[in-house]
């Protein structure tokens, strides 16, 4: 009788450490599961911008052949270009520098964003090209650059490369202006808005900000923080004003 407690000490701490096993496994599924799901969510938009893209060049590149009777290039080549591209933007987004021109002019981050994500699906499509080479088609890997020179088709390589180009010039820049005024200022902008009411409001903010400005440049913040100054009931009076045409644009929207 006296052994049955000893047996149960003894199995406790067994258990124990078997439930801190579990818990610390089923912690890294969930920080596993949780990057997947970012990395997925980065990859989506770009992946269906160009899944969209790729079959309308490869829809209008077949109608202009349609004479000679040949297709080119088919809906499973510019999906799994698609999704070529979805995994460039992965990586590239990985890369730190990729932000060093973010507090720059619009135009410098676009120009060096659309560079990098293009330099990277390029790499990108001559890696799969050479897993292609060596393990689907079997051949020696020491044979690939001979295979680039001889029987490559650079002239497609080259023409596909340009519209992705023309492409990710328009891709990030949409991207750059959404971040610039958030998702969903962009949709009311393309779906809502008033192109006269949306200046309107522009204005009134600009002209309530400048004086803003210019309260702050005039006056110090221990009289902004006196309620009886002018100062104070010079800047809730702007504040009132901002907040109006918020709710006016709201209202709008």
């Amino acid at each position: 009788m006296k052994q049955e407690p000893l047996r149960e000490e003894a199995r406790d701490p067994q258990m124990k450490a078997s439930a801190r096993g579990a818990d610390t496994n089923s912690r890294v599924l969930q920080r596993l599961g949780i990057r997947i799901a970012g990395e997925l969510k980065q990859a989506l938009p770009p992946t269906i911008f160009f899944f969209v893209g790729f079959n309308l060049i490869v829809l209008t590149t077949n109608l202009l052949v349609a004479s000679y009777a040949v297709a080119v290039s088919s809906f499973m080549l510019a999906t799994v270009a698609a999704l070529v591209v979805g995994k460039a933007v992965i990586t590239a987004n990985s890369m730190p520098f990729l932000k060093v021109f973010d507090r720059a002019p619009l135009i410098q981050p676009i120009l060096f964003k659309t560079t990098i994500y293009w330099v990277a699906t390029v790499i990108t499509r001559l890696a799969e090209r050479f897993m292609h080479f060596s393990v689907i088609d079997g051949n020696w890997p020491g044979d690939f650059p001979s295979y680039l020179i001889s029987d490559f088709s650079w002239q497609r390589f080259t023409a596909i490369s340009l519209w992705i180009l023309v492409l990710f010039l328009i891709y990030v820049t949409v991207s750059e202006f959404s971040h610039l005024f958030g998702p969903a200022e962009m949709r009311r902008l393309f779906f809502t808005y008033r192109p006269s009411e949306l200046q309107l409001n522009r204005r009134q903010r600009a002209r309530e900000l400048m004086r803003l400005h210019r309260l702050a440049d005039e006056h110090d913040l221990t009289e902004f923080r006196d309620p009886d100054s002018p100062a104070h009931h010079a800047l809730v009076e702007i504040i009132e004003r901002l907040a109006r045409t918020s709710a006016e644009s709201t209202r709008t929207a």
